[in-house]
């Protein structure tokens, strides 16, 4: 319901953007809609060979490693989900992800780092994380939110443009160009928050899901609390665009002080602590 509210708001914030810009038009509805799709759906299309090349990271069969392929195929028949490739990252730090474009194209990934650091129980729980990603069909829900903000940001700068440059020779035809740069600015920075918001909502499903499908919510929690500890001395170097698709996003640590709080609404990811109390008291 969460995600369903946030995506409808990110809607209206669309149709309100377009309304502005375009003095009730659909046109610019339009564009930005056109250009945003296009852009983002070769990047949801392509996700499985973006994320992999990223990381790095080599699709396994199970002799590569039989005792991890076979804890990830008793977690897919469990889920009920199809069996998922399995890839592996030589990234020291203990991480992981799920991409693809849905359950019958899934790719689930695991650092060498979290197959090296972390014991048997805690790798389950982060790999039933993943697959909850897949059938919650999280990328997609992630790429829509995407291409809308996308759009919105696209549409808020042709918009700056036009009231910059364009218009019409009267001035009573002209929109207030301090209105349209305040749009302009403010309207992406509403969008991105919206977008991180879902991204954050996703993240707590997929750790409600894991708890349910292994009855119990420790060992994800047990798992989070040292990918915590340990990634802050193990850098990982991808591409930003593919961060949030990891458990824990592998690019940045949120600390305490006064902007925490500010931090976390640009974030990906949850803070850690409150996912571990939620996971705690399942």
């Amino acid at each position: 319901m969460k995600t369903t509210a946030l995506l409808a708001g990110m809607g209206g914030l669309i149709v309100a953007v377009a309304g502005i810009v375009g003095g009730g038009s659909s046109a610019s509805l339009t564009i930005g809609l056109v250009i945003a799709f296009v852009m983002v759906g070769g990047s949801y299309w392509f996700s499985d060979k973006l994320a992999l090349k990223s990381a790095k990271a080599k699709v396994i069969q199970r002799e590569d490693s039989p005792e991890f392929y076979d804890m990830v195929a008793s977690l897919a028949q469990r889920a009920n989900l199809p069996m998922p490739r399995v890839a592996i990252s030589p990234s020291d730090q203990p991480n992981a992800f799920a991409t693809g474009r849905g359950p019958n194209n899934a790719v689930v990934c695991a650092t060498s780092g979290l197959l090296r650091s972390m014991p048997r129980h805690e790798i389950e729980g982060v790999m039933a994380h993943e697959l909850m990603h897949v059938k919650h069909r999280d990328i997609l829900i992630g790429s829509v939110a995407a291409a809308i903000a996308t759009a919105i940001s696209y549409i808020a700068q042709m918009a700056m443009f036009a009231s910059m440059f364009g218009g019409s020779n009267n001035d009573d035809d002209r929109p207030n160009p301090i209105a349209m740069l305040m749009m302009s600015l403010l309207a992406p920075i509403a969008a991105s928050l919206i977008q991180m918001a879902v991204s954050r909502s996703r993240e707590f499903e997929a750790d409600r899901g894991a708890a349910a499908l292994l009855g119990d919510g420790n060992a994800l929690a047990d798992a989070l609390g040292r990918i915590e500890t340990l990634a802050a001395t193990r850098p990982m170097a991808i591409a930003p665009a593919q961060a949030q698709a990891y458990i824990h996003n592998p690019l940045s640590e949120l600390r305490g002080g006064r902007n925490a709080g500010m931090a976390r609404l640009f974030s990906t990811h949850p803070a850690t602590e409150e996912r571990i109390a939620r996971l705690r008291a399942m």
